[in-house]
């Protein structure tokens, strides 16, 4: 790559791992901290959890799309602002009710699809397909980074503190984009605001495959934190050690598959991590009855799902068309989050039962729909 691309890639990046973090930060550990807040039910846990993916599923599309218009970095610098707002509401909220709305805010600064198509806009396209892995997995990292650094400091510092680093984390971002090259060439938008090009079959192929992707993922971190204090009698000052155990171990899988994945990708691998997927949603389901079964299980999911995180948006990137990728990008988000939303709703009303079981259970249900689309070649991925 260029310099200038090199930059590009790397400031959109990092934004977009600094908010991240600051969301994912606080999977590990928000559902235990807001069931012990007044008026607390399973469901509003389930909100709050993820209740932000609906405001971002919302907003990214007319944010993609008002970027496509007005530039990207106006976009940007508004949606940090905002995320960072809801982080400092959610901050100071004494009851269930106020870290909801917090939360709602958070996802309201939804860039997610903007500094994708920065990228797309400041970067050739026989380098394109590397420039969003690297995003990808920089967003994967920061996913890992998360579970780590959420739980040790909530044990240490509260789960305030989450927040109020996530506000913080907003400001940097705000601060790196003033390292962005000037010159970045914007492609013209098309005169009307019209959807039509951005749901396409293939597209809104992995439109779903991010929804389901997703809301696996946030059902999952409903339950995991009573998995963990509640059946395995696991202190949450321990939980991180058990998470970065397992994402490491995720590694032998995940980077195999990244390497075989070829430049749009190939069905096998989609296969292979959904496979992984599968078998980690399993475990937890029928064998999470010590710790070394579970350990095993998250290995197999985070291995599962570390490549798709990252492949997935590298295959959108391919077939998004310059003058409407805002738009084809706010799609894919809104997908994103829209399965982070119905995954928390998910996990807060099958965990109303008491059985953390229960949630893993239809999480595997959704995997093996999946892997059957794409088994049977229903829903084919792009080649």
């Amino acid at each position: 790559m260029l310099a200038s691309e090199k930059r590009v890639v790397s400031v959109a990046a990092l934004i977009a791992a600094f908010r991240l973090l600051g969301l994912f930060a606080l999977l590990p550990v928000l559902s235990p901290y807001v069931a012990q807040l007044p008026g607390s039910t399973p469901l509003l846990i389930g909100l709050a959890v993820g209740g932000y993916g609906l405001s971002q599923a919302a907003l990214q599309i007319p944010l993609g799309m008002l970027s496509d218009r007005i530039g990207r970095k106006p976009v940007i610098i508004g949606g940090l602002l905002v995320f960072g707002f809801g982080s400092v509401v959610a901050a100071v909220g004494d009851t269930i009710q106020v870290v909801i709305l917090g939360r709602f805010l958070q996802g309201a600064g939804a860039i997610s699809a903007t500094l994708s198509a920065l990228i797309t806009d400041g970067t050739r396209e026989r380098v394109r397909t590397r420039s969003m892995a690297v995003f990808g997995v920089g967003i994967a990292l920061s996913f890992m980074l998360a579970l780590v650094v959420g739980p040790a400091v909530a044990a240490y510092f509260g789960v305030q503190a989450l927040f109020w680093v996530a506000a913080t984390l907003a400001l940097v971002g705000v601060a790196l984009l003033q390292l962005l090259p000037r010159n970045i060439e914007q492609p013209l938008a098309l005169p009307s605001w019209n959807l039509r090009s951005a749901l396409r079959p293939d597209l809104l192929r992995l439109d779903l495959y991010m929804f389901l992707l997703h809301a696996t993922l946030t059902a999952c971190f409903v339950a995991l934190p009573f998995l963990l204090s509640n059946t395995l009698q696991m202190p949450e000052t321990s939980h991180w050690q058990l998470y970065s155990g397992a994402l490491l171990m995720s590694l032998v899988g995940a980077v195999p598959l990244i390497m075989r994945d070829e430049r749009q990708g190939k069905e096998s691998t989609v296969s292979m991590a959904l496979v992984l997927m599968l078998s980690g949603l399993l475990l937890l389901t029928f064998a999470s009855f010590s710790v070394l079964p579970v350990f095993v299980a998250l290995a197999l999911f985070f291995a599962g799902f570390t490549f798709l995180e990252a492949a997935l948006p590298a295959r959108l990137s391919i077939l998004a068309d310059g003058r409407e990728r805002g738009a084809m990008l706010g799609v894919f988000s809104s997908s994103q989050f829209l399965g982070i939303f119905a995954g928390g709703l998910v996990g807060g009303r099958f965990l109303s039962s008491g059985n953390p079981g229960d949630v893993f259970f239809v999480c595997a249900l959704l995997a093996a729909i999946w892997l059957a689309m794409v088994g049977f070649g229903n829903m084919r991925t792009p080649k």
